[in-house]
């Protein structure tokens, strides 16, 4: 393999172990594989395994001609390379192209989105803890849904999800994603989830422990962030506004997950919106964002209103101080677009509208004007198919 080889792959794709499993937690990577960066010789195999994986995920079936000459890496490279991905697993051959000239067909090889499965499990319901079992394209294929037991119970509550789900899954499971509400470290630990009484837990450890596979756990608006960046067509720069039990976001710019130094990148629910004071927080403070636009909250106003106009007035003045809170969010960052996610029934309509309206006169004109406000497609599902990317890319390098 040549040094300018080395060079040709992703310039932004984190680089996997040179085994091809995670070394790092490099969820979240680019779908677009920009050339020019360097790799260094000892991830080399790693990172162009990821490369013929990702390029086959969003490209589907082809031939081991077109690999090479999508990914720039050598045909010799790239047989010797789908031959160890096919030994794997991850890889199949999927049978001739149409002849459509002189010579022999080509065979065509895709990932075998059939050969693994995933685990998902979502703990932000207020409720409720959601698992699924997925494919590789994010599809789901068997849902379990548990009640939410006593906070000491949790734990033990998810693993017996888990092992349900794996033996559903008749497939080898490539891992776990759980998405959870809380702060979470870049290894699965929670800092502070106070609807759990968590702090300083490792959930990623505990749950690794028990099943005996790869286990991934982020925040929940950071999950569903990825799944609407892989399967919902967003764009490299996007904040996603998770409405639940609290509101959080998740964020991507050029591509990449912000976290923050402390891990608590797009947690807005606690910022104060307005001056005129407002319904008190459980965090203790007054007129935070969450306390005006939470499911819980925002439900509650909407049930103590008679007539129409009140309700639409209450959706408008949630939507109002939500675009105040995106606004120095967008004027910093220069985002392009920003996804909500909750009920479609509060969500959509005066609310977003309003949110549209504030963004654009809290913003500099002809520049931001341009910044599209839309729901998900993606349902109550989001965080599921955010855990299958975390997966996805932990495991593979794939996003």
């Amino acid at each position: 393999m040549s040094a300018s080889e080395v060079q040709r792959g992703s310039s932004t794709l984190e680089s996997p172990h040179p085994s091809g499993n995670a070394a790092g937690r490099g969820f979240g990577s680019p779908r677009a594989l920009r050339q020019g960066g360097k790799v260094l010789p000892e991830h080399a195999r790693g990172h162009n395994r990821s490369l013929v994986l990702q390029t086959l995920f969003h490209q589907g079936a082809m031939s081991r001609a077109d690999l090479s000459r999508e990914t720039g890496l050598t045909r010799v490279t790239i047989s010797d390379l789908v031959a160890e991905l096919i030994a794997d697993g991850f890889v199949a051959e999927m049978g001739v192209r149409e002849a459509s000239g002189p010579g022999k067909p080509a065979i065509l090889v895709d990932l075998d989105r059939d050969g693994h499965r995933i685990v998902g499990i979502d703990l932000s319901g207020s409720d409720t803890i959601i698992g699924a079992v997925l494919t590789l394209d994010g599809d789901i294929v068997f849902r379990r849904e548990v009640a939410l037991p006593q906070a000491d119970d949790v734990v033990s509550t998810v693993v017996e999800l888990a092992r349900v789900l794996v033996a559903e899954s008749h497939a080898p499971v490539l891992g776990i994603g759980v998405g959870t509400p809380g702060v979470v470290d870049d290894r699965g630990v929670i800092l502070t989830a106070p609807n759990f009484g968590w702090a300083g837990f490792d959930l990623e450890g505990a749950l690794q422990d028990a099943l005996g596979l790869p286990v991934l756990v982020a925040n929940d608006a950071n999950a569903a962030v990825l799944a609407e960046y892989t399967f919902g067509g967003a764009g490299d720069d996007v904040l996603l506004v998770k409405v639940g039990r609290g509101v959080g976001s998740g964020l991507l710019a050029g591509g990449q997950p912000m976290r923050g130094g402390r891990f608590a990148a797009g947690e807005i629910g606690h910022v104060t919106v307005g001056t005129d004071g407002g319904p008190v927080c459980g965090c203790g403070k007054v007129g935070c964002l969450e306390a005006w636009l939470s499911v819980p909250s925002l439900s509650s106003r909407l049930a103590a209103a008679s007539a129409p106009e009140d309700r639409e007035g209450i959706l408008r003045d949630a939507g109002e101080r939500l675009g105040i809170a995106l606004a120095p969010v967008v004027g910093v960052l220069d985002l392009s677009e920003i996804v909500l996610s909750g009920p479609i029934e509060l969500l959509d309509g005066p609310l977003a509208e309003a949110t549209v309206e504030t963004l654009r006169t809290r913003t500099l004109a002809h520049v931001h004007d341009s910044v599209r406000v839309r729901m998900t497609e993606q349902g109550q599902d989001i965080v599921l198919r955010g855990a299958a990317v975390m997966v996805l890319s932990g495991q593979l390098g794939v996003s």
